[in-house]
């Protein structure tokens, strides 16, 4: 399989990047996990009860798992899991979850029971979180482990190889609780260039990717390329957004990030750079989720509009060269966006033509993913066109609560709004739906509102997968649900590994 970036730390309390994340859900199990469907079900927990008032959880774990080391897994590895995301010394994003929890214990071998301050709606989905060995990281400072490049998890597959800028190996894992995968080793190769790897592909060198909307439209449609690959597309449950360091002077004026909003043709961007494949987002969650207020309507392409906001908030051109300025300041700035990402490339032009015709001079920057990863999590940016991939459970307290505004956490543009905070902490106490769906409705108006991203488009998730992989049946979440049982029948077996190896 083929992907344009690298991860960076394979700890799935680290891994807030989807690179790391990929690989590390292949090393680590959490107690439980999402179904074909988008419904919770048991992962290393066997069950799990409720009690009543929603404030205690007790998760009875599977007997007999073992570490990929031959080591037991038991209660004891949840609660160290537990204690390091809530250890201000590991530099996770996901703490906010789990500081929701009063207390913990290790009732015995197999049952973890967990005691929350009040009814939080987003528990259960929390505890998807891989969980790690306390054998191997007890003492160790997470952050620098060797382990981030060498994990042992549970899971259906070992990392036993990593030549950084080329590819991780990941070998089948034949004490694996579920059974043996069926499919041997996975390759996951790195290749920044989205053409580069299309013409692997076509080489028969890959097996999957994820394709452009130009590869999905105009070049995977030959007899040839249906009879030999499978394509597949579904509602995405993420975002493509430009967002702003709200920590800049430039961009503290709401009616400055309105404008800019204005000023930008995304219906244009989905059309031509999508190919149609996809929408213009309207704010914090795409349509596939229930928490999105289909009364939020996008900001409609409007440049006389964007004008007349920047000049209400004192952006004027003084000396006749084109672009706005104010104190003696010109209004422009540099986005950044990473490296082998043709629409976001395509986008960024885009956007600083677009923006230049109402007075904004816009520099771009395209980084390799890891560098600009960097820079984001330290505040180096002005500006960055990113996106999300959202879980099943909407809960969006990580991103745009004030608490997680620190070095390394998702709240990296430096959003606060006291109402916003008071709605997200709120919703997270509330387990009745409707409820929660009144306050994420009010969320999204306030954040469309606010514009601390001018928020672009939720794309098709599009990808491709040789034919020659069976049992692969696309359902809600996708086609990888299942992925430890899809199977490649004997005669059209390409590759060949030692059995020893693993």
């Amino acid at each position: 399989m083929g992907s344009i970036g690298e991860p960076k730390r394979l700890l799935p309390l680290l891994a807030s990047d989807s690179a790391s994340a990929t690989i590390s859900s292949f090393v680590f199990n959490g107690l439980l996990k999402y179904d074909k469907d988008g419904n919770l079900t048991g992962d290393l927990a066997g069950s799990w009860d409720v009690s009543k008032d929603g404030k205690v959880i007790t998760f009875h774990l599977r007997k007999g798992v073992r570490w990929q080391d031959g080591k037991p897994f038991t209660a004891r590895d949840v609660m160290f899991t537990f204690n390091k995301l809530r250890d201000p010394k590991v530099a996770t994003p996901y703490s906010g979850d789990y500081l929701e929890v009063e207390r913990a214990e290790v009732v015995d071998d197999y049952t973890f029971r967990v005691y929350y301050k009040r009814p939080f709606a987003p528990a259960l989905s929390s505890w998807t979180m891989g969980i790690i060995p306390e054998h191997l990281l007890k003492g160790e400072d997470l952050n620098t482990t060797r382990y981030n490049r060498h994990p042992v998890g549970t899971g259906p597959y070992k990392l036993v190889e990593w030549i950084t800028g080329q590819k991780l190996v990941l070998e089948a894992n034949p004490g694996y609780f579920e059974g043996r995968p069926c499919i041997d080793r996975i390759v996951y190769r790195i290749i920044p260039d989205p053409s580069t790897m299309f013409m692997e592909l076509k080489a028969g060198n890959l097996d999957y990717m994820g394709l452009t909307p130009f590869q999905y439209k105009r070049q995977t449609n030959s007899p040839s390329f249906k009879e030999r690959f499978r394509k597949f597309k579904y509602p995405s449950y993420g975002y493509t957004y430009l967002g702003y360091n709200l920590r800049l002077p430039m961009f503290q004026d709401r009616r400055v990030r309105q404008a800019l909003t204005y000023a930008i043709d995304r219906k244009m961007i989905v059309d031509v750079v999508l190919l149609g494949l996809g929408q213009v987002s309207t704010g914090p969650f795409p349509p596939s989720l229930w928490a999105c207020n289909p009364h939020v309507k996008p900001y409609p392409y409007n440049p006389q509009k964007a004008r007349e906001l920047l000049e209400e908030a004192g952006w004027r051109d003084t000396d006749g060269d084109g672009f706005l300025d104010k104190d003696g300041r010109p209004f422009q700035f540099t986005v950044i966006t990473n490296q082998g990402n043709l629409q976001r490339a395509a986008v960024a032009e885009i956007i600083q033509y677009e923006l230049a015709q109402v007075g904004v001079k816009v520099k771009i920057r395209i980084l390799e993913w890891q560098a600009m990863l960097h820079a984001i999590m330290e505040g180096n940016f002005q500006a960055v066109i990113l996106g999300w991939s959202l879980g099943y459970e909407p809960d969006p307290y990580d991103i745009w609560h004030s608490s997680k505004t620190g070095r390394g956490e998702f709240n990296f543009i430096g959003y606060k709004n006291p109402e916003v905070d008071k709605i997200l902490k709120e919703a997270r106490a509330i387990f009745d739906r409707e409820e929660r769906k009144r306050l994420y409705y009010r969320f999204h108006e306030i954040i469309a509102r606010d514009q601390p991203y001018t928020f672009l488009y939720v794309p098709d998730s599009l990808s491709i997968l040789s034919a020659r992989f069976k049992n692969v049946e696309p359902a809600k979440t996708g086609i990888w649900y299942n992925y430890i049982h899809w199977y490649v029948p004997k005669g059209q077996q390409k590759y060949r590994i030692e059995r020893g190896s693993q």
